[in-house]
């Protein structure tokens, strides 16, 4: 795919006996009750969500009141280290306290085998912390990957994308909004009933989890006034070469054949940008079309463009960016063709009966598991009885999950062996920069004085160093990371540091 990309899921988070009050004391103790070895103090330089990639830094990021609820009552203000818990992990990844949810972000990764088998081990490390946690309280933590709670909170699972930074702004979000509006069809995770309504009825099923939560097309927010597409421009990077684009408006994906394939065909709609190549379409109301789409599951509906040509549905929206990729980026590499093989398949299945799809996407088969349950007591899709069952689709204990009993009776469609998500779980990619970070925090954690993703800094003999990694994203930092493998001391490291100009900066 010849980027790098990762995801951030914030995990919902349900401890027994305890209230929303104590959700985020609780969160903050599962990531600390995450097994070493790991660094703390993470490094915030270069990073500011309120630098917007079109060119200003708004002054305020918009709050969402209901997030109140949230707050310890009475409870001393924490320093955000504090609060963050920050715990970086040997295969690269970052666990850390999010507004009261868990979260996990994987390590940058270059090839979507290797984020799948992250995104999975991510599920293992948070539910073993999740474990040891209620094994010290004697209270059950039950942990959903998911991202609603069916009162009106709405968590992430945000996606980012390495990119660019020569591709005009506009034409990115042009690009993106009609993409994005029409995505869910294959990466939605399925969700009973409505929230925020304002189109009708309530009592259905749709397949985005997060669609009713969002009110603009673009901005840098992420709690509340949500856009579909984000502004946000952390690099974290070369900044006069690339951007990140970070994504919010995706789903939580149990599915690995999901994940892989919201992700790969992102990474191909970004590659036609950096082509050059002009959105194909423009959509009327891009916000209200991703709800409307999100809340019909025959795939029918239609929603209006902006230059007057006959509606459109989301099928046919995807259809003409598959159409695009399949003219220009064909044979460019192996995952690539997988990419495009599975986007046209999934698109063809859908169009003939989405139940054809329910061994390869979330919506669909949480729809096909709940749907005669449903019918046979007579309820709502909005019934709370409806809802807990949606949630326990999502439950990352293999024994509780609905999600989990379809696949261990070979239901659903899996992509990467139980061997690579255990070495995931400790092993960083070998491929990514993620690597030297990960090396630093199996070998060096005590030395280490701040972390990121864009850098280390460390003690040596009484001095500071920052090995600063934002040039490292090209596919050859793999020979550099094979270098540094070698590293047993920090003087090892210090002698590579010295020996690649520009790599090492005494502070």
């Amino acid at each position: 795919m010849n980027r790098l990309f990762g995801i951030e899921t914030e995990y919902g988070i349900v401890v027994e006996g305890l209230n929303t009050g104590d959700w985020l004391t609780e969160s903050m103790a599962v990531v600390r009750s995450c097994e070493g070895p790991w660094v703390s103090g993470w490094n915030y330089r270069g990073e500011d969500p309120r630098r917007d990639m079109r060119g200003f830094t708004v002054q305020n990021l918009s709050t969402n009141p209901d997030d109140a609820q949230f707050d310890p009552p009475g409870g001393p203000t924490m320093s955000r280290e504090e609060e963050r818990s920050d715990r970086v992990l040997p295969n690269g990844a970052r666990l850390y306290n999010d507004h009261g949810h868990p979260e996990y972000s994987t390590p940058e990764c270059r090839s979507l085998w290797d984020l799948v088998a992250h995104d999975r081990a991510g599920e293992r490390i948070v539910l073993a912390a999740a474990r040891r946690r209620a094994a010290e309280t004697g209270r059950a933590v039950t942990i959903y990957k998911n991202n609603t709670d069916f009162h009106g909170a709405s968590y992430g699972t945000h996606e980012c994308y390495l990119m660019r930074r020569d591709v005009p702004t506009e034409t990115l979000i042009l690009m993106l909004l009609p993409f994005f509006a029409s995505r869910c069809i294959y990466a939605g995770a399925g969700k009973a009933g409505v929230e925020n309504n304002g189109l009708g009825r309530s009592d259905l099923f749709q397949l985005s989890q997060r669609a009713d939560f969002f009110s603009v097309e673009a901005s840098v927010d992420t709690l509340h006034n949500r856009p579909l597409v984000n502004t946000r421009d952390e690099p974290h990077a070369t900044p006069r070469t690339y951007r990140r684009l970070h994504v919010i408006c995706g789903d939580a994906n149990m599915s690995e054949y999901a994940t892989a394939l919201k992700v790969g065909t992102t990474c191909l709609v970004l590659s036609l940008l950096e082509q050059g190549r002009q959105p194909p379409l423009r959509l009327a109301n891009p916000v209200q079309a991703a709800k409307a789409i999100s809340r019909d599951i025959t795939l029918k509906r239609t929603v209006e463009r902006a230059d007057g040509k006959p509606p459109i549905t989301a099928l046919e929206i995807q259809r003409l960016y598959l159409a695009e990729a399949q003219k220009y980026l064909q044979n460019s590499d192996e995952e690539t063709d997988w990419v495009l093989t599975e986007w046209q398949q999934i698109l063809d299945d859908l169009e003939k009966d989405p139940l054809m799809a329910a061994d390869r996407l979330d919506w669909v088969a949480k729809y096909q598991l709940l749907e005669p349950f449903r019918q046979a007591e007579g309820l709502k899709w909005n019934d709370p009885h409806m809802q807990s069952l949606d949630l326990a689709y999502h439950n990352i204990d293999p024994e509780e999950g609905l999600y989990y009993g379809l696949e261990q009776a070979g239901q659903m469609c899996t992509l990467v062996t139980e061997t690579r998500i255990q070495a995931a779980m400790s092993c960083p990619p070998i491929d990514t920069r993620a690597a030297l970070r990960g090396l630093f925090v199996q070998r060096f954690a005590s030395a280490v004085r701040s972390i990121g993703w864009n850098g280390v800094l460390f003690r040596y003999n009484d001095e500071d160093y920052l090995f600063d990694m934002n040039p490292l994203v090209e596919e050859n930092v793999r020979l550099l990371n094979e270098e540094f493998a070698t590293a047993r001391t920090l003087e090892d490291v210090i002698a590579l540091l010295q020996s690649q100009p520009g790599a090492e900066e005494t502070v």
